[in-house]
C-alpha cells in the first residue's frame, strides 16, 4: 500500500473545487512526517529493520484511520437506505463505459450518483454527466487510490438523495485500492479480456477483497486467446465466494445481469 509505494506524497487532492490534503488530519500529528511517504525517506536515516517496523507502524495507522472513517461513511449510507459499490480495475478495463452503459440503463428507473477517481483531468467525470447523472471528480494527483475521507468529503459536495445508488469509480490499479474500505457494500472487480487470464493469481488481494468479478469486453473473445473458465477458476481459487458476470459494455451481452445483480 501506499507506506512502502511512495504513492502519496503530501500535496493537494482536489474534489471538484473542494480542496483536500492527502495526509487528512493525521498532518496535525507532525509537520515533519507525513502520513504517506517513500520507504528511500526511512531508509536514508535508519536501519533496514526499524525502517520495516516503523513503515508497518505507520501502515496500521494509515489502515485504522481510514477504517474509522469508513464505518462513518457506511452509517450514513445506510441512514440513507443507499447502495453503494466501488469499481476497482487496472486501466483500461472498460470502467467508464461499463459506467456509462449503466446510468443510461437506469436513470430513469433510479437516482443515481458517481464519485469518479483519477490522478489528474475531469475526463471521466464529464463522460459522466453527459449521461445526466451527477458526478463529482476526485483527482489524487500522485496517489493511487481512493480513501475513506475522499469519499466523505466527496460526498458533501455532491449530496445524494435517500435510496439512491453511488458508484464510485476508483483510481486504475489493483494493489492499494483493494486495502482501503471507502464505506461502500461491495467491491466488485472489473477486468477485461484483454488482460492476462491469470490477473486473480497476480493481484490476489483485489480479487479476494471483491464480491463481484465482471469479465468485460467478451465480444472481443473470438479474437483472442482467453480461456474464460481459466479465468474464473483463478479467481475462484483466490475467493471462493466472488460471483462473476462476463458482459460487453459496448454491445450489451450480459448487462442484465449486471442490472439484476444491483437491484439485488
Amino acid at each position: 500500500m501506499c507506506t512502502t509505494c511512495g504513492c502519496g506524497h503530501p500535496e493537494q487532492v482536489r474534489i471538484g473545487e473542494l480542496p483536500h490534503s492527502h495526509d487528512g488530519d493525521n498532518a496535525t500529528k507532525s509537520s515533519k512526517t507525513p502520513p504517506h511517504f517513500s520507504t528511500a525517506t526511512f531508509q536514508a536515516q535508519t536501519t533496514s529493520d526499524d525502517t520495516q517496523k516503523r513503515l508497518l507502524k505507520l501502515e496500521i495507522d494509515v489502515l485504522s484511520k481510514n477504517n474509522r472513517l469508513a464505518d462513518q461513511n457506511r452509517r450514513f449510507f445506510a441512514n440513507q437506505q443507499m447502495r453503494v459499490f466501488n469499481l476497482v480495475s487496472s486501466p483500461g478495463s472498460g470502467k467508464t463505459t461499463l459506467l456509462t452503459t449503466t446510468l443510461n440503463a437506469l436513470k430513469d428507473k433510479q437516482d443515481c450518483y458517481v464519485i469518479e477517481g483519477d490522478q489528474q483531468t475531469e475526463n471521466d467525470a464529464d463522460r459522466i454527466r453527459a449521461t445526466g447523472v451527477p458526478a463529482i471528480q476526485v483527482n489524487t494527483g500522485k496517489g493511487c487510490h481512493l480513501d475513506a475521507q475522499m469519499v466523505a468529503e466527496a460526498i458533501v459536495k455532491l449530496q445524494p438523495g435517500a435510496e439512491s445508488l453511488l458508484f464510485i469509480e476508483n483510481v486504475g490499479n489493483l494493489v492499494c485500492p483493494s486495502e482501503f474500505d471507502l464505506g461502500e457494500q461491495a467491491k466488485v472487480v472489473i477486468l477485461s479480456v484483454t488482460e492476462g487470464e491469470d490477473k486473480p493469481l497476480k493481484y490476489p488481494h483485489m480479487f479476494a477483497a471483491s464480491k463481484l468479478m465482471i469479465l468485460n469486453k467478451v465480444d472481443l473473445l473470438p479474437y483472442l486467446k482467453f480461456d474464460v473458465e481459466k479465468c474464473i477458476g483463478y479467481a475462484k481459487q483466490v475467493n471462493p465466494a466472488i460471483e462473476v458476470i462476463a458482459l460487453s459494455a459496448t454491445t450489451g451481452e450480459g448487462l442484465d445481469d449486471w442490472l439484476a445483480y444491483l437491484a439485488r
